[in-house]
């Protein structure tokens, strides 16, 4: 079975105000000088974050656990310096991020300005494992129509700089601004890969190959496709399920591939429009169909999805788990969702904060009655 691991991106606030905390690099200076246990918590661009990577796993309750593991390690380092971590992709509130003062950094911020001095974004990446660079392109062209559906079931960032923004995921929309991000074009090959990446590194923007910000990219440094695009999520439960689809995609793409099935011709133009789109409702609208390339109710399209990882999904024994979170999504919303619900009670964004640490740290409960299946 192939391994999968995550990296979540984490803000840091203040354990009183919960207003945005620029102590990232302090606090996960100090969980170094602690206990190992498999993961990595290390400092991110700003210092109002806390990068959390988790060490791959088999199995759905596997990355469930460490999703928590990880989540309770952030914050126990985060404590140290009076902070708690949250799973929100952008901060609520008005605020000016603090650029955490490594010789990387600074060279970003001096090459991109004002877009590397706002950006403060928290992603969610999920590493999948494969046997070659061979196999890894091959799948990276193969499951660039559904990027946008992994988006939208992850859209957690409605507020930016104290504001609605209207968008569902409003992280992606400031992540966009990165000249390396988005959707590629197919590869074809380990070669068009390697050409299409050395291009990019001779014009000289990007100061180095982890600026290559695909939204799916080969991994630099492990055996891995890094899918990024979605939101880090409110819910370790819905955290995980992203993460499972996420490797049920990557082998029913692989499965694709070696039975000669050519990759989909979808140009990367047209799926930076699928994308905006996920991004602006979510799951509460239409999404786009990659089977149609035209709109669909977002629930046709999730049942879609479904539909094509079923035999993966069936096969792993994920199936009746993934089916039930995300009739769960679709049923109350995704984190967008909840953070304007939080917000409606009273306008006042330190609510949707303080709902959203809730929500990130919330110990496992009895399970509830299960939902209606997604499909009949």
């Amino acid at each position: 079975m192939r391994t999968f691991g995550v990296e979540e991106e984490l803000l840091l606030v203040d354990g009183e105000t919960l207003e945005p905390l620029p102590a990232g690099e302090w606090a996960a200076t100090l969980h170094e000088q602690g206990a190992d246990s498999g993961h990595e918590v290390t400092a991110e661009l700003q210092q109002e974050q806390i990068e959390v990577v988790s060490p791959p796993q088999t199995t759905l309750a596997g990355q469930l656990a460490a999703i928590r593991a990880g989540r309770a390690l952030a914050d126990a380092a985060a404590a140290r310096v009076g902070g708690r971590v949250v799973a929100l992709p952008t901060a609520p509130q008005e605020t000016t991020p603090h650029l955490v003062p490594a010789p990387r950094y600074r060279r970003i911020r001096e090459q991109f300005g004002l877009t590397a001095a706002e950006q403060l974004t928290c992603g969610f990446h999920v590493h999948v494992g494969v046997e070659s660079r061979q196999e890894g392109v091959a799948v990276l062209d193969r499951i660039r129509p559904w990027l946008p559906t992994l988006l939208a079931l992850s859209t957690n960032s409605p507020f930016w700089g104290g504001l609605d923004t209207g968008y569902a995921s409003y992280r992606y929309q400031a992540w966009s601004r990165w000249p390396t991000a988005g959707p590629t074009d197919a590869f074809g090959s380990p070669g068009g890969y390697d050409r299409h990446r050395a291009a990019l590194l001779g014009t000289g923007v990007p100061v180095d190959a982890a600026m290559l910000y695909f939204d799916a990219r080969l991994s630099e440094h492990h055996p891995t496709v890094e899918v990024r695009v979605a939101d880090v999520c409110l819910h370790p439960e819905r955290a995980a399920v992203i993460a499972a689809l996420t490797r049920a995609l990557v082998e029913t793409a692989s499965r694709a591939w070696l039975a000669g099935a050519p990759a989909p011709e979808v140009p990367a133009s047209l799926l930076r429009v699928w994308s905006w789109q996920a991004s602006r409702t979510g799951v509460e609208g239409q999404l786009i169909d990659p089977a149609t390339g035209t709109p669909a109710p977002a629930g046709d399209v999730i049942a879609g999805l479904l539909a094509t990882l079923r035999p993966v999904l069936s096969a792993s024994e994920e199936e009746d788990t993934v089916e039930a979170v995300l009739t769960d999504i679709l049923r109350r919303g995704t984190g967008a969702r909840h953070q304007r619900e939080a917000y409606a009670a009273r306008h006042d964004l330190r609510d949707v904060v303080a709902a959203a640490v809730d929500a990130t740290h919330r110990a496992p409960t009895t399970a509830p009655d299960a939902p209606e299946p997604l499909l009949a």
